[in-house]
């Protein structure tokens, strides 16, 4: 077992922390009846770790520290619903402990664990026992004893043993047989946590997941407040300290839910945070924040505009070139088949995923041209079952993960699919490929070697180097608009290859708003 943690560690522990949420997701909005019944908190829960894995995957963290510094700064900046706002806050506390230690050792481990959980109940205003910040508690008295593989098993199984009591704590719990949604979710953090240090997946007390919950995709709000107002502030680090805690007391007067957390990075830590409340009154919910600060990003919620979904809605079924491009659809709830343009899946491979998911409707994302004929093939074969499959056209991922963007489960199955497949046609597709052959191309003659970069599977850029080759496709790309540029790196693409490209979109079009994902793709 290792005496510490390193970058890769933290990075294998996000990844393995958004797959554990997304695999518990369903279950953990089943169990949330506190503080209302919205039952979102797996929903909120898998989209604030996202967001953590996100910003890591952009990050150049080479220490453990610095990768759990960009983890919690990401988690704060994505935060959703109260549990999400609380995991961040657990995970800003390893990342200070571990850059005060300089090593994410067994003893910072344990120290991060005490420092997540008191600035956990500092973000909220009113904190209650039964709930997340219960188990946050018990995590950190559970890790203070032992090697590295000790204490977090420790934590966990303390943690475990925490949410077990929360029904005694809270009554609502009792009252619906459940255990906390908030403290389930960050024990399934924690055990993914052990796993990654340990190597085996630890045992968790089952427990009672009540049926047909209704499941909605966002907060839905307590009766009395109408609005989810949800901002970032930037604010002085000489003056933010009284002006968070002022902004907290001055929300809570407003409405209820109220978070309010650091969302800066190591660099940024105290300049800006993220700021959550329910009220009836939005304008003084912002003006509340004018007063700490220079609010931006501001979201507002009308709660009763927030349709309630009709039921699971269908299946989506995508075919993906590389691990962390099935780590991304995976994340969104999405069965991935392995596989692409290279690598060609196997119609048995479609239809076998198909069948393990027991859906009624599915739709079906091949994510390249080449990899269509698969796709319906396969969806032929499963249509003889009984099954409802329609397949999307996309051709490439970037498109696959538009279509995932827009795909709502309160729509019928038709107005699904006709919103995927517009979202993906929208969507301007780019790669580079290396030539294998001499070829005639729409520009010119290329030779075996080159680099060929490709929009909307057209030649457009011949050159000899990957990066040239790459910025002279974003420039093409920018130079026709987009509000939107989503940069997919492949397992063989250079050293700092996304984090250069997203430096030249931010230098070159400053309002494009620029996501660096590592893909894996082996071409």
């Amino acid at each position: 077992m290792p005496e510490a943690l390193d970058a890769d560690a933290v990075r294998s522990w996000s990844r393995a922390a958004v797959a554990a949420l997304g695999a518990h997701r369903a279950e953990i909005d089943s169990l949330n009846v506190f503080p209302v019944p919205d039952s979102d908190t797996g929903s909120n829960l898998l989209t604030t770790l996202r967001a953590a894995d996100e910003a890591l995957a952009r990050s150049a963290a080479t220490d453990a520290a610095g990768a759990l510094s960009a983890l919690a700064a990401g988690a704060a900046h994505g935060a959703l619903g109260n549990s999400g706002f609380i995991a961040s806050q657990v995970l800003r506390g390893l990342a200070d402990a571990a850059a005060a230690a300089g090593r994410w050792d067994a003893d910072s481990l344990a120290a991060g664990l005490e420092v997540g959980a008191t600035l956990a109940r500092t973000a909220v205003v009113t904190p209650t026992e039964g709930t997340i910040l219960s188990v946050a508690r018990a995590a950190a008295l559970g890790a203070q004893a032992g090697d590295l593989a000790q204490r977090v098993t420790g934590a966990v199984r303390a943690a475990d043993a925490a949410l077990q009591q929360t029904p005694a704590q809270l009554p609502v719990l009792a009252a619906a047989g459940v255990v906390d949604a908030g403290g389930r979710g960050l024990l399934v953090l924690l055990a993914a946590l052990a796993e990654v240090v340990t190597g085996a997946a630890p045992a968790l007390i089952p427990i009672q997941v009540p049926a047909g919950a209704v499941r909605r995709r966002r907060e839905m709000g307590a009766p009395e407040f109408a609005f989810e107002v949800q901002y970032l502030l930037d604010a002085s680090p000489d003056t933010a300290p009284d002006a968070v805690v002022k902004l907290r007391h001055r929300l809570a007067e407003l409405g209820d839910s109220v978070a309010v957390v650091d969302a800066g990075d190591s660099g940024t830590q105290g300049t800006v945070w993220n700021v959550h409340v329910h009220v009836n009154d939005v304008g003084a919910a912002i003006e509340a924040g004018l007063e700490a600060g220079r609010p931006h990003q501001i979201g507002v919620v009308r709660f009763e505009d927030e349709p309630v979904p009709r039921g699971d809605g269908a299946t989506v079924v995508a075919i993906a070139p590389g691990p962390g491009l099935a780590h991304l659809f995976q994340a969104e709830g999405v069965v991935v088949v392995p596989g692409g343009p290279e690598d060609l899946p196997s119609v048995e491979d479609v239809v076998a995923a198909i069948r393990t998911a027991e859906p009624a409707e599915v739709v079906l994302l091949p994510n390249a041209s080449r990899v269509r004929g698969v796709a319906e093939a396969a969806a032929e074969q499963v249509r003889r079952a009984g099954i409802r499959v329609s397949v999307v056209p996309t051709r490439s991922p970037v498109q696959g993960l538009a279509a995932i963007a827009v795909h709502d489960p309160a729509r019928a199955f038709d107005d699904d699919v006709v919103a995927m497949a517009e979202a993906a046609a929208a969507t301007r597709h780019a790669e580079l490929l290396i030539a294998q052959d001499e070829a005639l191309t729409a520009v010119g003659v290329c030779q075996p070697g080159d680099v060929l970069g490709l929009i909307d599977g057209e030649v457009v850029e011949i050159g000899r180097g990957l990066l040239a080759v790459a910025f002279g496709l974003v420039d093409r790309i920018l130079g026709v608009g987009a509000e939107l540029l989503t940069i997919i790196v492949g397992a063989q693409a250079p050293a700092r290859a996304g984090e250069l490209l997203e430096a030249h979109v931010r230098a070159r079009s400053p309002l494009t708003d620029v996501t660096v994902y590592e893909g894996g793709q082996p071409d």
